[in-house]
């Protein structure tokens, strides 16, 4: 059967693009479309839409009020050829996509990594509260709940979000849970190893014990809550990303009294051995999945987190980190103490039926589409 992947925008980096991957993975005659690409080495054979041609490909927030209208006006025809099923990878509207002409009517399959936050959920996303985005909410929520009748099927990439769903969208929808490499990540028991020189050097230049923080530089993730907390505890802290916050992040570091180390867009060798070498590592978004502490916990590194959201999911409480009692400074903090006494075991780490989902995702992705068509 030829199906097309249907995606917000590529970029090179991110957990929804690693979900993109392992979608190519499991369906690899698949086509692919997306309303542009920012990563055409990565994706040479990506189809792009109009946007793909004008700034607004660098401003989302100004793209918002276009993007529904666009999605029911692409035309796929890499090859020429109808598809039998479109597998659309949505946080924002591209559960919307309606082709035209020989596509218009094939079934859809929906893998949302969360409806909406800008409009569903700002509470949860500082974008969402400037007040163009509030005026367009208002007139998008019932068009993005129409919309999202329409797939057959839907999956939610965690419990959270498929609440999230049931309450915004009024759909049930399967969990399965995103990738993550785990075999590969324990299939090294050194990342150092990997590093090229200029690497080691930066990891042999940090303290024996610090606290790491990372994730895209935005409001959100929080990461002024894990300097902060490294510094409470008097323990040098480590973070890693890049992102629109650095110089405010790094105007925070000035005033701490204890060192914060700025890792700029580490390669994914560098990211696991930072993971290795931290004595906790410190997650206090409120994530609709979060990637990121599964790989921490796959080395057998404490981690902590919020008491919101899907990370709270994949934690083993008292044996892999520790969720903090309140979604608060705080109680951060708090658990930061505790997560330190947590003695760090390579290997054990999630629970066991996660462990298993995000080892066999495209297996299981594979099924959410065959076997409603059966």
């Amino acid at each position: 059967m030829s199906g097309l992947i249907v995606h917000e925008w590529l970029e090179p980096r991110g957990g929804a693009e690693k979900v993109v991957d392992a979608m190519r993975e499991a369906f690899p005659d698949a086509d692919l479309l997306a309303l542009w690409n920012d990563a055409p080495e990565k994706y040479p054979d990506a189809q792009q839409t109009w946007l793909a041609r004008t700034p607004l490909r660098r401003h989302k927030a100004a793209a918002l009020p276009v993007l529904p209208a666009t999605w029911r006006s692409v035309r796929p025809y890499a090859h020429h050829r109808q598809h039998d099923w479109m597998l659309v990878s949505s946080h924002l509207f591209a559960h919307h996509v309606r082709p035209r002409g020989l596509d218009r009517d094939i079934p859809k399959y929906v893998y949302a990594h969360t409806p909406a936050r800008y409009i569903w959920t700002p509470e949860l996303d500082g974008r969402g509260s400037s007040p163009a985005v509030k005026a367009a909410a208002a007139l998008l929520k019932p068009l993005d709940r129409k919309r999202a009748q329409e797939p057959v099927k839907i999956a939610a990439n965690s419990r959270f979000v498929r609440d999230r769903i049931r309450a915004t969208w009024q759909r049930d929808a399967d969990v399965i849970y995103p990738p993550v490499d785990v075999e590969r990540i324990q299939g090294v028991s050194d990342w150092r190893t990997k590093l090229n020189d200029d690497e080691q050097s930066i990891l042999d230049s940090l303290s024996a014990d610090f606290i790491l923080g990372a994730s895209r530089f935005v409001p959100y993730k929080r990461l002024d809550w894990v300097i902060r907390a490294g510094s409470a505890v008097d323990v040098p802290v480590v973070i890693a990303g890049s992102g629109p916050e650095e110089q405010h992040l790094r105007g925070l570091a000035e005033d701490m009294r204890v060192p914060i180390t700025f890792i700029i867009q580490p390669s994914t060798a560098m990211l696991y051995a930072l993971y290795q070498a931290a004595r906790v590592f410190v997650f206090p978004a409120i994530e609709d999945f979060g990637i990121m502490p599964v790989e921490a916990q796959a080395v057998g590194t404490p981690v902590v987190t919020t008491n919101i959201g899907g990370s709270v999911e994949t934690l083993t409480e008292g044996e892999t980190g520790i969720s903090a009692q309140e979604d608060s400074q705080a109680a951060i903090t708090e658990a930061v103490v505790t997560a330190m006494s947590v003695r760090p075991v390579a290997g054990r780490f999630l629970k066991t039926a996660v462990a298993q989902a995000v080892t066999t995702f495209e297996r299981r992705l594979q099924l959410f589409i065959e076997g409603s068509q059966s």
